[in-house]
């Protein structure tokens, strides 16, 4: 299948181990040619969650290329992960959270099973775009628990669908969406999450005067809030801001952000 590069996307991606952690089972795929980026965090011992998160990664990988649709490939990756543990004692057990995003033109399809996650990030807002599967997302939906009480629940952790669950094929979130001039789209896995808010995650875009200098700090403030789990992101923008003094006076969003917009929001305040 022939696929077009989308133009004038730009993009930068980190994974680290995390403080504690002694090491890292989360896997990147970063894709321009397929117009495909995706995270990947593994979980199972004996070291086999990186062993699942990379097997998924390499199969969404050969789907999309192929021209299978981005959540009939994450159903495919699952079951890479499941045939992968059937051959391998070892590797009973093993599974991973992913969260993919396929770019055309600005237009993006999102796809995810598990805690990894989606955001949009625009000057001053940070829009989640994925929804958990998880124990605590549900009973926030149900009216149980309240975002902040979830945050710092015993159970944040248990999710309710990952890839490579023996007996639960998964049932991807999807979502249909467009990437503005002035947007980041962030993928990444709970070791971010589980450290900083959105609020948290927002004043780093802000700060940041480039898309590798995003990941790193976002990364780095992870680990400076305790570091527990391994932490990856991706981060993609419609443009990129030149290596100029003027980008970093204003910074990577103010920068992105474009112009008019700005003008438009300051008069009508």
């Amino acid at each position: 299948m022939s696929i077009s590069p989308t133009p004038n996307i730009h993009f930068a991606a980190l994974s680290d181990p995390g403080l504690t952690r002694a090491h890292n089972e989360d896997s990147l795929l970063c894709c321009a040619g397929l117009n495909l980026w995706a995270v990947a965090d593994g979980m199972g011992g004996h070291q086999r969650g990186e062993v699942a998160s990379a097997l998924a990664l390499e199969v969404l990988r050969e789907q999309v290329e192929v021209g299978t649709a981005l959540p009939e490939a994450v159903v495919q990756a699952h079951a890479a992960i499941l045939a992968a543990a059937d051959g391998d004692p070892a590797g009973q057990g093993m599974g991973t959270t992913l969260v993919a995003v396929q770019l055309a033109g600005d237009q993006f399809t999102l796809a995810w099973v598990g805690d990894s996650r989606a955001y949009r990030i625009s000057m001053d807002r940070i829009e989640p775009l994925s929804r958990d599967h998880s124990w605590v997302q549900e009973m926030v939906d149900a009216g149980e628990m309240t975002s902040a009480e979830a945050r710092q629940h015993p159970r944040r952790n248990v999710i309710t669908q990952c890839l490579g669950q023996a007996g639960h094929e998964p049932q991807p979130g999807v979502l249909a969406g467009q990437l503005q001039p002035g947007e980041i789209l962030l993928l990444c896995s709970d070791g971010l999450t589980g450290e900083l808010s959105d609020e948290q995650i927002l004043a780093c875009c802000a700060a940041a005067e480039t898309l590798d200098g995003l990941v790193s700090q976002l990364i780095r403030a992870a680990n400076q809030s305790g570091g527990k789990d391994n932490v990856s992101c991706i981060v993609l923008a419609c443009e990129a801001p030149p290596p100029s003094v003027e980008a970093g006076r204003r910074g990577l969003l103010g920068y992105l952000f474009p112009r008019r917009q700005r003008n438009r929001r300051n008069s009508s305040t």
